[in-house]
């Protein structure tokens, strides 16, 4: 035999669903629960009021100033501890015999302010990756978003002289996570500027956001792709077009010139990008250069440096 619920249950059911779906998603509805909500208006109003309905429209229409709120993902856990504590309040609000009328508003406003002082989120920096440092919690919907970019960047084009040296910075604008960031390296050839990922090889022996390729050749024409990844989700993908200009070294015949690149073709392509070793006077151009490995080394040279100045003293 099923259980008979009592009319006045059902109904006050149903007004509370009608009135909380009319200002759907509110930051409100996102940080409390329905029944956190229905038991402060109970206390307000009484089980069987009928002010309980105006207690739960009331409280709807005191948070519509947050509907289409957005604020940094990061504080969702910062929001959900106020909208806690708004709850405690409202309910001791409620047991001293208060007015929502007047509770309602006031947690509100509060409300406002303590979203005002979250750590705001950072700027979508444009042209291109995904960027979690900017990623948002919209209170319309209670879902987070990200910058709406391309994960792919515009092709960087790159001209070297035949016999130069030509390198690769596989840096962005935007701030990536400090753990678990790796880069690899692709080589799309023939002389081919494209993004169309068909196209492109491994380059196993790429690594590191910097490399370097010396002397280059007209066999190293084309496009190198680098692929930022975040605990093997790709932040971004680096595109650069290498233009190999001048001429053939003198005395030499076209068709030495062909031969001599066919021997080249594909086994050197895999090695065609050593790994960047920084010289002294790199470490001391570019900061970002100092990692820890090469800071221990640039401090073994500088000892080094020392004792043999100690040992011709004396």
């Amino acid at each position: 035999m099923a259980l008979l619920v009592p009319a006045s249950s059902v109904l006050s059911a149903l007004v509370a669903l009608m009135v909380f779906r009319a200002s759907a998603w509110a930051c409100l509805l996102c940080f409390t629960s329905y029944n956190e909500r229905l038991q402060i208006c109970q206390i307000f109003a009484g089980l069987e009021s009928p002010d309980l309905g105006k207690c739960e429209e009331a409280f709807t229409d005191a948070f519509k100033g947050l509907l289409d709120t957005e604020i940094n993902y990061d504080e969702r856990g910062h929001l959900h501890d106020a909208f806690t504590q708004m709850t405690h309040f409202l309910q001791e609000m409620a047991t001293a015999q208060g007015s929502f009328r007047v509770a309602f508003p006031d947690a509100a406003k509060k409300m406002e302010k303590v979203i005002l002082q979250l750590k705001e989120a950072q700027a979508c920096i444009p042209p291109c990756g995904l960027q979690e440092v900017a990623r948002r919690f919209r209170c319309r919907g209670c879902y987070s978003t990200v910058c709406d970019l391309p994960l792919d960047c515009p092709v960087k084009d790159v001209t070297v002289t035949r016999g130069q040296q030509a390198m690769f910075s596989c840096t962005v604008n935007f701030q990536l996570p400090k753990e678990e960031i790796t880069y690899s390296w692709k080589f799309a050839g023939g002389g081919i500027r494209t993004q169309d990922l068909s196209y492109f090889r491994e380059i196993p022996r790429a690594q590191g956001y910097l490399a370097r390729i010396r002397p280059v050749q007209p066999t190293h024409g084309g496009t190198f792709s680098c692929v930022i990844t975040h605990d093997q989700r790709p932040l971004a993908r680096l595109y650069f077009f290498l233009n190999v200009t001048g001429p053939p070294p003198r005395g030499e015949t076209e068709l030495q010139v062909s031969f001599r690149e066919v021997l080249r073709w594909a086994p050197r392509e895999a090695e065609m990008i050593e790994p960047w070793r920084p010289s002294l006077g790199e470490l001391l151009a570019r900061p970002e250069a100092l990692t820890p490995g090469n800071q221990c080394l640039l401090a073994a040279a500088v000892a080094l440096a020392s004792a043999g100045v100690t040992v011709l003293a004396w």
